[in-house]
């Protein structure tokens, strides 16, 4: 078995799910969709804090490396439309400027996923006392 998928979910899917998360909620709430991408992420990936937050982490960085490709695009096309030396230090600028915020959108994914994967161990612990002593499966049975 994988260390990064199994009993616990699956680390991949939780990082993709919570990429598309910010990727449908971005444009709407910029930073929150971060978060929240973050926190889906966590919960899919299960097995503590610390494994949601490198969900959340792997997530932010999906989108650094659009947003790192997409910058590399735009400032190459600036560099030959303004021409020259300014328009190269423009666009590496633009580029540094890019990698800069999607890094910063990885770590508030990465707290996101520290909550999320924190909620999903105590959502697993309530579930097995139950079971174990002999309650109603239902949470609030």
């Amino acid at each position: 078995m994988s260390q990064l998928s199994g009993e616990r979910g699956s680390l991949w899917l939780g990082a993709f799910v919570g990429f598309l998360v910010i990727v449908f909620l971005g444009l709407w709430l910029p930073v929150v969709a971060q978060f929240i991408g973050g926190i889906v992420a966590g919960v899919i990936a299960k097995g503590g804090a610390g494994r949601g937050a490198l969900a959340g982490f792997l997530e932010g960085i999906f989108g650094g490396i659009i947003v790192a490709v997409f910058a590399v695009a735009v400032g190459g096309l600036l560099s030959g439309l303004i021409g020259g030396l300014f328009g190269g230090l423009v666009g590496a600028i633009m580029e540094l400027v890019a990698i800069l915020l999607s890094m910063v959108g990885a770590m508030i994914a990465a707290v996101g996923g520290l909550v999320g994967g924190a909620i999903a161990e105590q959502i697993t612990f309530v579930f097995w006392a139950r079971v174990l002593s002999n309650k109603s499966f239902l949470p609030f049975a």
